[in-house]
């Protein structure tokens, strides 16, 4: 409606940046909203992954509860039972409960 009217009264076409600001703006906010969080979620959940040790208690995906009995290069072994031993990858792990203190 504004860009009509400035055709109108003007008797020319608004000026290029002002047809692509509102695309601009939106992209901008799409960054900020979704992308920007996401990458900050997954850098986080690879610091995570990296700092793993043998002992610690894990969530991995499918919320399978064990603790780390072996680190590997791309994959850990849990155990969840008494003889039972499991190996899964480092990225299923979701995550690294804390021991409470008491």
């Amino acid at each position: 409606v504004e860009l009509t009217y400035w055709a109108q009264a003007t008797g020319e076409r608004p000026p290029m940046i002002a047809q692509f600001f509102p695309l601009i703006i939106m992209v901008v906010m799409f960054y900020f909203i979704l992308i920007r969080p996401q990458q900050k979620k997954m850098k986080d959940h690879q610091k995570m992954v990296a700092a793993i040790k043998s002992g610690e208690k894990v969530v991995a995906a499918g919320g399978i509860h064990g603790m780390v009995t072996n680190v590997k290069d791309n994959t850990v072994v849990l155990k969840i039972a008494e003889q039972v031993k499991i190996e899964v990858d480092k990225n299923s792990i979701t995550q690294v409960k804390k021991e409470e203190t008491e």
